[in-house]
Parts: structure tokens; C-alpha cells; sequence
């Protein structure tokens, strides 16, 4: 089971250690743990929790190795912030910031952070007060939080500071960047997503600049 596990994470991340993907098993077996108290994640999803969660999150450092300051919105579960951060543990000074305002999975984040020796933080705060908290920021992530206009909105303090969005959306994500158009013109690149291929990682920038979309594999990265 941990061999087809670590091709099927090979696949997305070639040059994965084999540290880092024992890290990200203790990982998933953290949340399978917690699950049973606390609702992480749909239940119907954790039988798969592998393919659908941990391959999902991954898949965003193949579109941008996590390197810099990361900043995760509504990290939750820790999907795909507590991934991020293991993977981050390979670049020198990195680090990922995790906003999460619930108690009892600020408690999860933070056990499961010290249980992978993951490279990050979590910071007990709205994500209206974050700014405080996380000033700046590289690279901007967010995953089943919110739809896509609320997001934009969100983290806009940090878009118009430089930092690159890479956010996870649904099957629908076409009609949220339909909407999201109309609060006004950004750069778009649409990643198709390992996990469903009527998903995507929307990648954004140049809010306020001109209306750009391009569409790309992340095999293109």
C-alpha cells in the first residue's frame, strides 16, 4: 500500500524524498485519528483521503516550489497548509502560515505540525485580522474555503503587496472566475488539477492590471 502511495506522490512530485513522504503519511494518519472527533473532512472522503486530499494539496508545489513566506486562509484540516508545510521543509528559511480562528482545529494544526516537523505556524485569528499577524506574503492559498470573489476579497492586502494566489476550486470554478471578473481585471492561470480534471489550481496575480488567462498542465512546470 505505501509503495503504490509513493508513486502515486512521485508522480506529482518527482524528486520527493522518501523523509518527506513519511512525513506526509504520519500526516494522513493523524487526520484519519482526529477525524473521528472532529469533522475534518467529509467523511465519504477519508476511505480515499490519499488521492483525494494529501495528492490534491501536493500538487500546488508543482506549480511553485514552496519556498519564501506561504500564507494557508481557513487552513482547517490543515489541507492543504500542514502538506505545504512538510513539503516546505525543504527549502531553507521557508515557512507557511496557517489562519485558523476554531479552537479545536487550531489544536489539530498545531499537533500535527509538531508531529511532522513541518515548517510552519498557526496563528488563532480571523482572516479579516491576519494582516497583523502575517504582514506579507509570497504565495497566498486557500482550499474549499470560499468561492472565488469572497477570496479575492480576502486576500487582496497581500495580492496588492505581490504575493501569487493559489487557490483550489471545484467543478464550477469557471463561473467563479465569470463572477469574480466583474469586481474587476486580473491575471489568471488555470492549472489543471491531478485530483479531477474538471477541477483546476487557479493561479492569480496583477489584480487591477489587465484580464490574462491561460490554461496549463502541471506537467508544464
Amino acid at each position: 500500500m505505501n509503495a503504490t502511495k509513493l508513486t502515486q506522490l512521485q508522480a506529482v512530485l518527482p524528486s520527493v524524498s522518501r523523509e518527506t513522504f513519511g512525513r506526509l503519511l504520519a500526516f494522513e494518519s493523524l487526520f484519519i485519528k482526529w477525524s473521528k472527533a472532529f469533522n475534518l473532512a467529509a467523511p465519504s472522503t477519508i476511505s480515499d483521503f490519499w488521492q483525494r486530499h494529501v495528492l490534491d494539496s501536493a500538487q500546488i508545489a508543482a506549480i511553485r516550489r514552496p519556498s519564501g513566506i506561504w500564507l494557508d486562509l481557513g487552513s482547517g484540516g490543515g489541507l492543504p497548509g500542514i502538506v505545504l508545510a512538510v513539503l516546505m521543509r525543504e527549502s531553507l528559511g521557508g515557512m507557511v502560515h496557517l489562519i485558523e480562528s476554531n479552537g479545536k482545529k487550531v489544536s489539530f494544526l498545531r499537533n500535527a505540525l509538531i508531529e511532522t516537523e513541518g515548517a510552519g505556524v498557526v496563528h488563532q485569528v480571523r482572516i479579516e485580522d491576519a494582516l497583523r499577524e502575517v504582514p506579507g506574503a509570497d504565495v497566498v492559498t486557500a482550499r474549499a474555503l470560499a468561492s472565488l470573489p469572497t477570496l479575492l476579497q480576502l486576500s487582496r492586502p497581500w495580492l496588492d503587496a505581490g504575493a501569487t494566489a493559489l487557490f483550489h476550486k471545484g467543478r464550477e470554478f469557471r463561473e467563479e472566475v465569470r463572477l469574480a471578473r466583474d469586481g474587476g481585471p486580473f491575471h489568471l492561470i488555470e492549472h489543471s488539477s491531478v485530483a479531477d480534471p474538471r477541477s483546476a489550481i487557479l493561479e492569480i496575480r496583477s489584480i487591477g492590471g489587465r484580464n490574462e488567462h491561460e490554461k496549463r498542465s502541471t506537467q508544464d512546470n
